[in-house]
């Protein structure tokens, strides 16, 4: 799973010649997929992090079937798939079989955190597309229930050091996240039956409580970020410092005492630009897990199913 010699082949210029206009047809889809659901661009970028970590990003998640990886429980909640096809059907009508939808999941995450405020950079491209799903392999894919001790260890294993974990994090500065992700945090806290995770504040997990009632709906869908929920900023990181993460696993990076995140969170919080930077360098890197490149993979024609 390590990041391997093979992406010295991905090139951000890749598509020079044989699909000069790639990026602007993407986001030109993207802009249209605003229209109709305000959500779709933490959507986007959340399929690209859920493809690449399981057997890298080659667009393995994005395959229909019985084995699929979609329908494990960690891809449940994963949204945006229709996009993806809008996106492959403009590409195939502009240069036909030359994008893979491995690509495209990359493209799409970083036009997504462009236009909603966040930072740009220049995505290696030439990925393949998988011929296989790896439903089995979902288990790599964090929940939000981890320590820190866990994803720290999961990130390193495939090549992601604690800036970028820190900084990956900080992709919840948009979004939303089902009461099934934190509950435990309100009501059984590492299984003790009424006890509340000690890192949240008080008066937030009153709110959260309100939002997410025992017995409730576990499927409701809460902001991440309670000040700017559709805006790509540093404000999560900030709500980090005033213990009022969402998530467990983000919490942790603040909360864990001795911990070298906390450091991390700290400069991000105080530097948007250096979070935007160390965001930037942190999705090339994980757009570089284990890519197909040359003759492995293929071109899918649709990315539902291999050709």
């Amino acid at each position: 799973m390590m990041v391997g010699a093979s992406n010295a082949q991905l090139s951000a210029t890749y598509y020079a010649k044989t699909c000069p206009n790639v990026s602007s047809i993407v986001r030109s889809v993207l802009r249209q997929a605003e229209q109709n659901d305000i959500w779709i661009f933490p959507k986007l970028v959340r399929l690209h992090f859920h493809d690449c970590f399981v057997h890298g990003c080659d667009a393995s998640l994005l395959l229909n079937g019985t084995d699929s990886e979609k329908t494990a429980t960690p891809n449940l909640s994963t949204d945006g798939y229709a996009v993806i096809d809008d996106i492959k059907t403009a590409l195939e009508k502009a240069c036909p079989r030359v994008v893979s939808c491995a690509d495209i999941l990359a493209l799409a995450a970083q036009i997504s955190v462009s236009l909603g405020g966040g930072p740009t950079w220049k995505v290696p491209l030439g990925r393949r597309d998988s011929r296989t799903a790896y439903r089995e392999g979902t288990g790599t894919i964090p929940t939000g229930h981890e320590s820190l001790a866990v994803i720290a260890t999961l990130f390193k294993s495939m090549g992601l050091d604690s800036t970028d974990l820190v900084a990956l994090s900080g992709v919840h500065t948009f979004g939303r996240a089902r009461c099934a992700a934190f509950m435990d945090r309100l009501y059984n806290f590492n299984n003790v039956s009424g006890k509340i995770d000690p890192t949240l504040n008080g008066t937030y997990a009153k709110t959260l409580g309100q939002l997410c009632p025992k017995g409730g709906d576990v499927t409701s869908l809460i902001d991440l970020d309670e000040q700017t929920w559709l805006t790509f900023d540093n404000k999560y990181l900030l709500d980090l410092q005033n213990r009022r993460g969402l998530l467990q696993t983000d919490q942790e990076l603040f909360s864990t005492k001795g911990a070298e995140t906390v450091a991390i969170v700290n400069r991000f919080a105080s530097s948007q630009s250096q979070f935007f930077n160390s965001f930037a360098k942190a999705m090339i890197k994980m757009g570089n897990i284990n890519p197909l490149t040359g003759t492995n993979g293929e071109i899918r024609l649709d990315c539902r199913k291999i050709n």
